[in-house]
């Protein structure tokens, strides 16, 4: 058990620093990361919402019966948060465009912490089974960690606090799945993991195809169709690489 908590934990944050250097090399560039934020929304729908159905959503039916329910609720949960954070945050002089970075954020870093306990079960399974996982889950980290960030600063933050921000839901969130999942891994069930999966489909149907694909649409760039289109296909990369 301690060792596969151990290569658990390791592998969690192998996937944030994986993200951080993510968020640090669009940073270096973050005048191209701002001018290519449309294509970053493009990319990162056409992921999120792929790997949602080919993936996620298949994988907590399965765990889960009543696994309908649960994407529902994920996604009346993020609608929710977007109507809330429209009408008591983005509802005054200069805050409009805040809503195009937090709700991706919030969604993002639930489905990070998701992540990081799905490391620990995986691991807690056998050693393949974990392997087969984290190469999936850490790949998508990269482009995870630049999309948190730049639709940050196409809201408008701050360099500084965008920064902060992406490292802390897109980052972080990994290895404090892993941490705090450790102490209640016996008692996880299938069943458990399963809602919380299909939650987190709910949660990234909402960001992918009703938040980013929207803003996305609001400012047609030429390629932004190739861009959805190249995030399927690593999508679909991905899923063929844990297959």
């Amino acid at each position: 058990m301690e060792q596969s908590y151990a290569i658990a934990l390791a592998t969690s944050l192998m996937a944030a620093s994986v993200t951080t250097i993510g968020v640090l090399t669009v940073r270096r560039f973050e005048a191209w990361a701002r001018a290519s934020t449309t294509y970053f929304a493009s990319f990162a729908a056409g992921v999120l919402v792929s790997v949602s159905f080919l993936h996620i959503i298949p994988t907590a039916l399965n765990m889960n019966a009543a696994g309908p329910a649960w994407m529902l609720g994920g996604f009346v949960a993020m609608y929710g948060v977007n109507r809330f954070v429209t009408a008591y945050v983005c509802d005054k002089p200069g805050n409009e465009d805040f809503v195009i970075g937090l709700i991706p954020m919030i969604g993002i870093a639930f489905h990070s912490f998701v992540d990081g306990v799905i490391y620990a079960v995986a691991f807690n399974v056998d050693a393949l089974t974990g392997v087969l996982t984290a190469i999936g889950l850490v790949l998508h980290e990269f482009p995870e960690g630049i999309v948190t960030y730049a639709l940050l600063l196409r809201s408008g933050f701050r360099t500084s606090m965008a920064l902060v921000l992406a490292l802390a839901a897109a980052a972080a969130t990994t290895p404090l799945g892993t941490l705090v999942s450790h102490p209640l891994i016996a008692d996880i069930e299938p069943v458990s993991l399963g809602a919380m999966l299909a939650v987190t489909a709910g949660m990234l149907v909402y960001v992918g195809a009703t938040h980013l694909l929207c803003h996305a649409q609001q400012e047609p760039r030429r390629y932004s169709a190739v861009a959805m289109g190249a995030g399927i296909v690593v999508a679909i990369g991905i899923i063929a690489a844990k297959g």
